[in-house]
């Protein structure tokens, strides 16, 4: 009878560490939980001892534990009998240190991509805020009103650069409108600069808020010295104690009065009003247009006077005349020679008169009208003085005055009009006999040098005032200065007298008479070959 053979392989630590050196791996038998066997150093005891480990071997395939600080990974396999287990174990100190690695390398590489993400975000932001802190300081400059500073802001970032650029445009369209507006208002200043009316605005109040360059040019008063001040305080009425105010015209009419101004002056104001409103807020103003009138004014009260001494000076010889003519008409059989005589010397003088000033009236108005001219040719002097006097001689006998004549031995030869001259001469001793008392002395002096001859007529008159010399050779200025209807004529001779003269390359004057009276004179220019 045969009997049964068995192989038996003892499963002890050696076993366990035969087959650790073959696969590299430790090696563990348990048998219900118990180990029997360990390529482990420590021993079956220490590893039956690791509760932990034995708690994985009974719920999973595979576990991980640690001995002596060194960590494995474990699974293990049942066997074919019943209770018997084999387990396989790993040291996974490197992998575990791997894994470590592994770990601190994604935290550094997490860290490192943070920090280089964190770098480009302020890089970034800083390529994006750079733009916008330009756009700051440009939107900053425009606020201060910088308008000649381009936005200049370059960027790829889309959003910001449409910002720049509707900016710029912005600024671009602003200056063209300031530059338009500057100009109109240069325009405007220079336009009010240009009118020679003044232009003044009222508040509500009555006080001045606008002084036009023509406001300040008329009244003597300085912009800065009146803005802000009541017009009634700047614009005083000349003997008046009423308020400029008071005659302020209503919009739309015009009105006059006469003003104080600075230097203390007097004027005469055509003043026209407008009201307006500069704005829906403020309140309407009044807007004050001023010219001076004086030189109106003075001509029209001249023209008026000039009118009445002329039509007092047709009316007394026309007088005359007609009286004269009536007489002669009436009683010319009757009358003797020495009564005809008597009434013939106020005709003559009377048409004298009238003929007088009929020329001066003529050579008045050609001289207005730039149509007066003279005809000079060569003429001796003591003809022209001559004619003169015998045409004023009859004058000077009704008045019993006297007419000296002083010509020098050699009776200078000159370049004149006869007519004008004798014109000028007749003025001259009219005005001697007009201003001078009855029974006077009038004398008519001619002298010469080698250039000219110097004409003089001295008068015993009231004489000149120096003040009213200046203006005594000008249109409607009577000698005597006076209003005195007894003696001032048309105001038209003396003018008549200095623009011959002049026409004639001559000089006019007046100088006072030593002995009281005064000395009117004109010049001649002399004819070179005369001798």
């Amino acid at each position: 009878m045969l009997g049964n053979v068995f192989v038996c392989n003892q499963l002890d630590d050696g076993f366990a560490e035969q087959i650790s050196e073959e696969t590299g791996l430790e090696h563990t038998i348990w048998i219900n939980g118990t180990p029997v066997s360990t390529s482990f150093e420590v021993g079956v005891d220490v590893l039956g001892d690791t509760v932990q480990h034995v708690a994985f071997l009974d719920r999973t395939s595979h576990h991980t534990f640690e001995i002596e600080g060194i960590p494995y990974y474990a699974a293990h396999l049942p066997l074919e009998e019943d209770g018997l287990t084999a387990e396989v174990a790993l040291d996974v100190t490197e992998i575990d240190q791997t894994r470590n690695q592994l770990a601190r390398t994604l935290v550094a590489s997490i860290l490192g991509v943070s920090f280089i993400g964190s770098v480009l975000g302020v890089l970034l932001s800083r390529r994006i805020s750079q733009p916008l802190v330009h756009l700051a300081e440009s939107a900053e400059a425009l606020s201060r009103g910088d308008l000649e500073s381009p936005v200049d802001t370059r960027t790829n970032v889309r959003e910001v650069s449409l910002v720049a650029q509707a900016l710029e445009t912005a600024r671009t369209d602003l200056r063209e409108t300031l530059t338009s507006l500057q100009s109109e208002r240069d325009w405007s200043k220079h336009l009010l600069a240009s009118i020679v009316e003044g232009i003044v605005t009222l508040d509500g109040e009555g006080c001045i808020t606008f002084f036009s360059h023509g406001a300040e040019r008329i009244t003597g008063w300085l912009r800065p010295e009146v803005l802000g001040k009541p017009c009634d305080d700047i614009f005083r009425l000349a003997n008046s104690l009423q308020a400029f105010t008071r005659v302020i015209p209503e919009a739309g009419q015009r009105g006059k009065a006469d003003v104080c101004l600075a230097d203390g002056r007097v004027a005469s104001f055509a003043i026209t009003r407008a009201e307006f409103a500069p704005s829906e807020a403020a309140e309407a103003e009044i807007a004050l247009v001023f010219r001076d009138i004086s030189e109106e004014e003075a001509v029209h009260r001249i023209l008026g006077h000039f009118l009445a001494n002329v039509s007092h000076e047709f009316r007394t010889p026309l007088a005359a005349l007609a009286a004269s003519i009536e007489l002669l008409l009436d009683q010319a059989p009757e009358l003797t020679a020495a009564e005809l005589h008597e009434l013939l010397i106020p005709l003559h003088l009377g048409t004298l008169g009238l003929q007088t000033l009929v020329d001066n009236l003529l050579e008045s108005a050609s001289i207005e009208a730039g149509r007066f001219h003279v005809s000079p040719r060569v003429v001796d002097l003591g003809a022209i003085v001559a004619e003169a006097a015998e045409t004023m001689q009859p004058l000077l006998v009704k008045y019993e005055q006297n007419l000296i004549v002083d010509l020098p031995m050699n009776i200078p030869v000159v370049r004149a009009d006869p007519r004008r001259i004798v014109q000028v001469l007749v003025n001259l001793l009219g005005n001697a006999s007009k201003y001078g008392p009855p029974e006077a002395e009038i004398q008519l002096k001619v002298t010469a040098n080698n250039h000219e001859a110097c004409v003089s007529v001295a008068d015993r008159g009231p004489g000149i005032s120096p003040e009213a010399r200046a203006d005594l050779f000008h249109r409607f200025i009577y000698p005597d200065g006076e209003s005195n209807t007894s003696h001032a004529g048309a105001g038209l001779g003396l003018s008549v007298v200095k623009a011959i003269v002049e026409g004639h390359g001559g000089l006019v004057g007046v100088d006072d008479r030593t002995d009281g009276g005064s000395i009117f004179w004109f010049t001649l220019p002399l004819v070179k070959d005369a001798a």
